[in-house]
């Protein structure tokens, strides 16, 4: 008997949710921040689009709006334009919390920078003091524009900033001073989003409320390590956060988590390059489970927001998808499952 091609995604999802449910020993905390990125949409999104959220159980989910810069050292940032698409400007991002509160979810604004071709943002580096005066500037306006609007929307958490190494080496005095300012308006938890390398070399951690740590690191090199191997390859990074927390005295938040469904997916989780071809669903299912397993029970440990999720659920993601989102893929159902309050600890 031949299986259809449409049959192979019910196959997987279904041995998936066994697989997990026959290994289940533990509930996941129920205070834990179970969050979701969701992407800033073209156009509007309505109450429909916040369902599947629901589905998966979700309690929190992370809105970003965006601005954007020509290049690693032109000061110019520009944001809250028509020719934006409507989530990444504030009043599309002001729609969209209203419709998630609605639905009894919790909100993190996450405003984020974006440079032309894709290149890092930790690696901002502007070439002049004038241009790093005036880069402030725009960046400043940035957030205090997002600020206000989390203060209005009595918004739960809030991130001043998303992997900008180099810009909070060269000018702490600046953060320090954003920080305070944003304390006059918003009264709500702060965080500040570093990626994973860089987080024990962030100056202001004190002066926030959790540590915000964007997820991707290494974990193993091998094309499909076992769900034990991958939790393993965890102690060194678990041990560097846990001593960290206790350092600042502040509970670890991955304002960023997730992996591809492909080969060597653990590797370099970070690598969103589209010329990798194949597929390996398991993996990301397995990836997701072990970061579960090793995180969520531990008390120094708020939360996190996976990434990332699209608007358009129908349509998002998918078996022959082979970028991060979980959308219609074996590692729905892991992030379900557990959400829901089931995973083996």
């Amino acid at each position: 008997m031949s299986i259809r091609r449409s049959d192979w995604k019910y196959i997987l999802l279904m041995f998936l949710v066994f697989k997990i449910l026959t290994s289940c020993q533990a509930q996941a905390p129920s205070e834990k921040i179970n969050g979701i990125s969701l992407v800033a949409s073209r156009d509007k999104i309505t109450s429909q689009d916040i369902t599947p959220i629901l589905n998966v159980n979700a309690n929190t989910v992370a809105v970003m709006p965006f601005a954007f810069l020509e290049g690693l050292s032109s000061p110019d940032l520009k944001f809250n334009l028509e020719l934006q698409w409507y989530g990444e400007r504030r009043e599309g991002a002001r729609e969209a919390i209203q419709l998630l509160q609605n639905s009894g979810l919790k909100v993190m604004l996450k405003p984020q920078i974006w440079i032309r071709r894709g290149e890092f943002t930790g690696a901002i580096n502007m070439s002049s003091e004038k241009d790093w005066v005036l880069f402030e500037q725009y960046y400043r306006d940035f957030i205090m524009l997002f600020a206000s609007l989390a203060q209005e929307q009595q918004i739960d958490y809030f991130s001043i900033g998303t992997e900008l190494h180099g810009f909070v080496k060269t000018r702490p005095e600046f953060w320090i001073a954003l920080i305070a300012e944003i304390r006059t308006i918003y009264k709500g938890n702060l965080t500040y989003a570093e990626n994973w390398d860089k987080i024990e070399e962030v100056p202001f951690w004190k002066s926030l409320d959790f540590i915000g740590v964007d997820a991707y690191f290494p974990l193993n090199e091998g094309k499909s390590p076992s769900l034990s191997e991958l939790r393993t390859a965890w102690a060194p990074h678990k041990s560097v956060l846990k001593n960290l927390s206790k350092t600042v005295d502040k509970p670890i938040l991955f304002t960023e988590y997730g992996y591809r469904n492909i080969d060597f997916a653990t590797k370099a989780p970070w690598d969103s390059s589209r010329d990798i071809a194949g597929n390996n669903n398991e993996l990301q299912a397995d990836a997701l489970e072990a970061l579960y397993a090793e995180f969520w029970f531990e008390p120094w440990f708020a939360g996190g927001f996976l990434w990332k999720w699209h608007h358009d659920h129908e349509l998002a993601g998918g078996l022959e998808n082979n970028q991060f989102t979980p959308q219609n893929k074996p590692a729905e159902s892991v992030v379900k499952l557990f959400y829901g309050g089931l995973l083996r600890n």
